[in-house]
């Protein structure tokens, strides 16, 4: 067994319950290391407002960067927030405020979902941090834009508008995770209407998107005059029937933070049926890394998704918070333990503005297959910020 990379180690440490007073100046000590090797990496990247860190080639050392309308726009600033938060060094903090500058016109972006993505991931984590009225005001206005795309006969937010001679009003299950800029805009705002339609979609979500054993579809197309559902499918799983193992994820994620906002037990209930689904797959390595895809036919040489699993041990950790089910915790744990090993974490040798390998992105299209992707070190952050907070 390889040994833990001492970051894990290191992260223990943070998770000690100190008083917030001194916890930035502690924990800034006690990643010092750590800083110097990976964390300063995603420091050091150069600012560029059309080039935000997405993915790379490990083996090539080529970084693939993206524009701020791309959906995984919003989180390598997100990292940098997160990373303030565990460190309190104020440079992560300063290049945070800078990347996020660049993302702020995606708040008039209405071709798009992805919203929350974008400016909850970078504006919303900023609030976190510090009480800053523009970017309450940006949060809102993007709330108001993403509304634009609810249709109250469907009672969903549309997700795509490609493939218009495949789909004609396609909702996807990653759409679950941008309710929560519009639960947050409702409590920032007091404008009501914003839950109002996160709820109309989460019920839609829930009553259409779920197998009876509790896995859900990637996919679900509705008609516009009716209403009702015309196809599900798997778009970027195995096959249309297959459970694409970062779309459980989203799942568990997206009706645990419905539940926080809510108190819907129904949601909450969907959250533990999909979570122990995954969980207790028999396709689910030893490690609790998962394959992309549990019915990937190749498995056990298919490639794993780390940012599938850092998304489910961050949901897990605020699942076990309402729950008190240690399965939850357990699991949680142990994807960070993993994550934490050589096996996963990126070696100081790679100069990459990443911490974690082997991600899977879209393997239908065979693009971001085995690589660092950005999303999931922002859940691997945010999932040991979680367990801190615990």
């Amino acid at each position: 067994m390889k040994r833990f990379n001492s970051l894990f180690y290191i992260f223990l440490f943070t998770m000690v319950s100190i008083n917030c007073s001194s916890q930035n100046k502690s924990n800034n000590h006690l990643l010092r290391k750590e800083i110097n090797a990976r964390f300063l990496k995603l420091l050091d990247f150069p600012i560029d407002s059309v080039a935000i860190p997405r993915t790379m080639n490990v083996a090539s050392g080529k970084v693939k960067t993206v524009p701020s309308k791309d959906w995984t726009s919003g989180f390598f600033p997100g990292n940098l927030w997160q990373i303030y938060k565990l460190t309190g060094d104020v440079r992560f903090k300063e290049k945070a405020a800078l990347w996020n500058a660049f993302i702020e016109k995606e708040k008039f972006n209405g071709k798009t979902h992805d919203m929350g993505f974008k400016v909850y991931c970078s504006f919303g984590k900023g609030l976190l941090v510090q009480k800053n009225e523009k970017y309450k005001a940006i949060i809102i206005k993007s709330a108001q834009t993403l509304i634009t795309r609810f249709n109250p006969k469907i009672g969903a937010i549309r997700s795509w508008d490609h493939n218009k001679e495949k789909w004609d009003f396609p909702v996807i299950i990653d759409n679950m995770i941008n309710l929560e800029l519009l639960f947050e805009a409702s409590k920032l705002s007091g404008d009501t209407s914003f839950k109002d339609i996160a709820i109309q979609h989460a019920n839609t979500t829930l009553k259409n998107h779920f197998r009876k054993d509790n896995s859900c579809f990637h996919v679900v197309d509705y008609d516009t005059i009716t209403g009702v559902v015309r196809n599900r499918g798997t778009h970027q799983g195995f096959n249309d029937q297959s459970s694409w193992a970062r779309g459980q994820s989203w799942a568990v994620y997206g009706y645990t933070m419905a539940y926080r906002y809510t108190k819907n037990k129904e949601y909450l209930k969907q959250a533990e049926a999909t979570a122990k689904y995954y969980i207790n797959n028999k396709n689910m390595p030893i490690d609790g890394i998962a394959y992309w895809d549990f019915n990937d036919t190749s498995i056990p040489n298919s490639p794993r998704d780390a940012s599938s699993s850092a998304v489910m041990a961050s949901a897990l950790i605020e699942l076990y918070s309402f729950t008190k089910n240690k399965t939850y915790l357990n699991y949680a744990n142990k994807v960070i333990t993993t994550l934490s090993t050589d096996n996963y974490l990126l070696n100081d040798s790679v100069k990459g503005p990443f911490l974690l390998d082997h991600s899977t992105g879209n393997w239908p299209k065979k693009d971001e297959i085995d690589q660092p992707i950005t999303y999931a070190d922002y859940y691997f952050l945010e999932a040991i910020i979680r367990k801190q907070a615990l």
